[in-house]
């Protein structure tokens, strides 16, 4: 069953380019532990999940991004994380400190989007996640990418492709820009 849900979200999030290549992770909390895509994986056809326990060391085969998703389950009530690299929100988050959507959706759903600091696979980027998924479904990694959760990988899915939303229309009505002052 994991196997097909993590296939199946994988292939939406490829389809929708919210991550290319090999880039991007996914994983769902267990028993002491939680299941994340393998190192390397294309999301679209992850492969079998790797288990990852909450306190002991991680197998080599989990995603490099192992550290935020198990900070994520230690400190929130969260049950699935999706790390994507949505290009909209990836611009978005070298503009600003936190995204503040102006279309309804983005309103509605997440009115304030974190965008918060850390070099990827890190301690610090593991802790300023999930700090921010504490208050919020989704925080932006600046220059990195999303990370969205929820109590399933639907959840996590529609809040990735809700970011990306917001991040592009607020490309679209011009407030995406450097020189802005």
């Amino acid at each position: 069953m994991r196997d097909t849900e993590f296939a199946r979200i994988g292939a939406r999030l490829f389809k929708e380019g919210l991550v290319i290549g090999n880039f991007g992770n996914i994983s769902v909390r267990a028993d002491d532990g939680f299941y994340i895509t393998r190192t390397g994986a294309y999301l679209d056809d992850p492969g079998v999940p790797v288990f990852v326990p909450l306190e002991d060391p991680a197998p080599q085969e989990a995603s490099s991004e192992y550290r935020v998703h198990r900070e994520v389950y230690r400190n929130t009530r969260h049950h699935a994380v999706v790390h994507a690299h949505p290009p909209y929100a990836v611009g978005a988050s070298l503009v600003y400190d936190e995204i503040v959507p102006v279309d309804g959706e983005g309103q509605m759903f997440c009115p304030i989007i974190p965008v918060v600091g850390g070099k990827p696979g890190s301690d610090a980027i593991a802790r300023n996640v999930a700090d921010a998924l504490c208050l919020s479904l989704v925080a932006v990694v600046k220059g990195h990418g999303t990370f969205a959760a929820g109590k399933s990988l639907d959840e996590a899915f529609i809040m990735t492709s809700l970011v990306e939303h917001s991040s592009r229309v607020l490309w679209l009505v011009g407030d995406l820009r450097i020189d802005r002052e």
